[in-house]
């Protein structure tokens, strides 16, 4: 890979993660704030109780300055892929493609249409229809969410799809496969479990600090009666499907999970860290020496990776350098067989710009599951096929501290919501919560905790596969549009100041907006 390529992959990937947590920074909230305020006007439309309007009006005033920011960072998110990562969407745009289209045909437009009654709708058409518009608006979100998630786990664990060797393009064999695999569905729940929690911490955040300022009392506690259980009941979802997560994870991507627990030395019976501090990269090369002041619970790894508390878990070192007794094969054996792969894709071409129609035919059979021949070659060659672009085997270790620190930040910030989240509503429904002066700043601090646990997830998810684009079958640096280096350069640091105007602007807006408070009677 030439210098100048390399600089244009490594900006290309700083922009595109820039606009992904920016992104990320507004989406949560969006998607779990428009099912607490759905629910909020269901209590006033059943009730016919006006607090619950003036509530239901206050939280959706906050929620649509979140929404309009987020949708201009996901729509720049979404032509990234074609200015940035070309070759990406070339070869594996018929996949990639279909579900952000129904997103777009879909979620996107049920969110246009009903957005607009939900915000404008009122006194203009009927409760009954403004509560629908307000359900339909929170649901078409997490529509939205839906299918980008169904992409983005098609990249982690690639099925439902075949390759065409005469287009050099991954095309779509089975939606349903794409859409119900394991990774996808546990991606969908997890993310959406995490993010109502995050919009549960944001409101009981909000109510705590109008409990300490002593106004708005009857809001505060009211709207954390609501969202205190919502966001229990969902934080422990979330850390329900994020167990199942991870047992996807051992399955598809192990060197994300090895790189996760910094296990260098695959181990049956493997302990699960709870903590422990790395050293520096040059000192570790095994179990022993990659960590110091380790805190562990015995053979957890195993039983959650593969529900067996005796259970062999790779290693770093196992999945670079093999481990014949495991089945795990090396890294070099498995990048001579992408470059087989790689190989019988340039035999093609060959035989094409030559009209061999014989030649063509033999390569076409390895490419095609139903004769023998092409069983054999597509799971012992194609699958390592992104294997035969990587020339040095330690490219495939991502940035283990990242992950590490990362996912213990996202876990242990999970548990301490469910902890917190607990106390906060048994003392609200007791009416003792106002007098615990500490407890409520600990609520404020618990908002931007939850934001940092949310981005630190989608750092183990993205950090964790690198290099691939699609998972064993697409490097980064293959997946790149060959660009100007100092192009994309230009674009990051243009987008480093919009995104940044923008966040300053919401945060500004939400403050005043909060000052303001509710409607008053």
């Amino acid at each position: 890979m030439s210098p100048e390529i390399f600089q244009t992959v490594e900006w290309s990937r700083a922009q595109f993660a820039l606009t992904a947590i920016y992104h990320w920074l507004f989406v949560p909230l969006t998607l779990g704030l428009g099912f607490l305020i759905a629910l909020m006007e269901t209590r006033y439309y059943r009730t016919g109780d006006l607090f619950w309007l003036r509530t239901t009006k206050f939280w959706m005033r906050l929620f649509g300055i979140n929404f309009a920011i987020g949708v201009a960072t996901g729509l720049i998110l979404e032509f990234e892929f074609g200015t940035n990562w070309s070759n990406y969407s070339h070869f594996v745009g018929d996949i990639f493609g279909a579900p952000l289209a129904i997103e777009g045909l879909m979620a996107f437009f049920l969110e246009a249409t009903f957005i607009a009654v939900m915000f404008f709708g009122w006194n203009k058409v009927s409760k009954r229809f403004h509560l629908a518009a307000t359900w339909l608006t929170a649901i078409g979100a997490n529509l939205s969410a839906l299918w980008i998630l169904v992409a983005n786990a098609w990249m982690q664990s690639p099925v439902g799809c075949r390759f065409n060797v005469e287009t050099v393009r991954n095309e779509m064999t089975s939606f349903g496969e794409v859409l119900f695999s394991p990774v996808a569905i546990n991606k969908f729940f997890h993310t959406v479990t995490s993010s109502f929690l995050l919009a549960a911490l944001f409101v009981v955040g909000v109510s705590a600090w109008y409990l300490l300022r002593g106004r708005d009392r009857e809001t505060a506690r009211r709207s954390i009666g609501m969202a205190a259980p919502f966001g229990l009941l969902f934080a422990l979802l979330a850390a329900t499907t994020g167990d199942r997560s991870g047992a996807e994870v051992a399955r598809v991507q192990p060197m994300k999970l090895a790189a996760m627990e910094a296990l260098y030395d695959g181990e049956a019976g493997a302990p699960l860290t709870v903590f422990a501090l790395l050293r520096p990269e040059a000192e570790r090369t095994s179990n022993e020496t990659s960590r110091r002041l380790r805190i562990e619970i015995p053979k957890l790894l195993s039983l959650m990776s593969y529900r067996d508390v005796e259970a062999y878990v790779a290693g770093i070192n196992d999945l670079i350098r093999g481990n014949p007794e495991q089945g795990i094969l090396s890294a070099e054996e498995k990048i001579a067989r992408g470059r087989e792969a790689i190989g019988a894709l340039a035999r093609y071409r060959t035989a094409r710009e030559a009209g061999d129609r014989q030649g063509m035919a033999a390569v076409e059979r390895l490419f095609d599951p139903a004769t023998p021949e092409g069983a054999e070659f597509l799971s012992e060659k194609f699958a390592w096929f992104g294997y035969g672009y990587i020339d040095d085997p330690a490219r495939l270790v991502p940035n283990v501290p990242l992950l590490f620190y990362s996912f213990r930040i996202m876990v242990g910030a999970g548990l301490f919501f469910i902890l917190l989240l607990g106390v906060v509503w048994r003392l609200n429904s007791k009416e003792r919560l106002a007098d615990k002066r500490w407890l409520l700043r600990l609520c404020i601090l618990a908002v931007p905790l939850a934001y940092i646990a949310s981005q630190a997830g989608w750092v183990v998810a993205e950090a964790g596969r690198q290099p691939w684009a699609i998972q064993n079958l697409l490097p980064v640096g293959v997946a790149v549009t060959k660009i100007g280096a100092s192009s994309v350069a230009v674009t990051f640091f243009l987008f480093l100041a919009l995104f940044t105007a923008l966040l300053a602007a919401e945060v500004s807006i939400l403050c005043r907006q909060i000052k303001i408070g509710p409607e008053k009677e």
